[in-house]
């Protein structure tokens, strides 16, 4: 249990971090981070730090894909996650 906390933590700090560096590249008008990439990061559990990412930095807030998808990411996963503590 605490691995997988560790986990997940660790995947939400990089979530946040990819947002951060994201926003500097495109301030600098330099190569960027896939979307791919930072939707890959909210599939694996980093949805609470990409989502925290979009408006501490105030990046990706005015693309629907990611002001929808990365919250019914972030639900979904919460959802699942209670079902699993349930379940046991």
């Amino acid at each position: 249990m605490q691995i997988a906390l560790l986990a997940l933590l660790l995947i939400n700090a990089l979530g946040l971090l990819l947002m951060r560096i994201d926003k500097e590249k495109a301030r600098r008008h330099r190569w960027r981070i896939s979307e791919a990439t930072l939707f890959t990061v909210a599939l694996l559990g980093g949805s609470a730090g990409v989502l925290l990412g979009m408006y501490a930095f105030r990046h990706k807030t005015k693309h629907r894909r990611f002001t929808i998808g990365v919250p019914v990411i972030l639900l979904a996963q919460l959802g699942l996650a209670g079902y699993l503590l349930l379940m046991r």
